[in-house]
């Protein structure tokens, strides 16, 4: 009997070790997408108020101070 508990715990713990290896992945690939989705939207909004919303001499942090009026 003492057999079957001992392996039924070796069990129990490779199981939990695998679940908190895959949560682990998951989140990182999540972080990586969330934060590659987040920079590419920056560039582009950057890019759009530097061509069509800066005024003559304006910066582009300028321009988005005066938008967020």
């Amino acid at each position: 009997m003492n057999k079957l508990m001992n392996a039924e715990k070796a069990m129990e713990k490779a199981v939990t070790n695998a679940y908190v290896a895959v949560e682990t992945a998951v989140v990182a690939g999540y972080k990586a997408v969330e934060s590659a989705t987040v920079a590419g939207y920056r560039k582009i909004e950057d890019g759009f108020v530097e061509k069509f919303l800066t005024r003559d001499g304006e910066s582009l942090e300028e321009a988005k101070a005066r938008l967020k009026q």
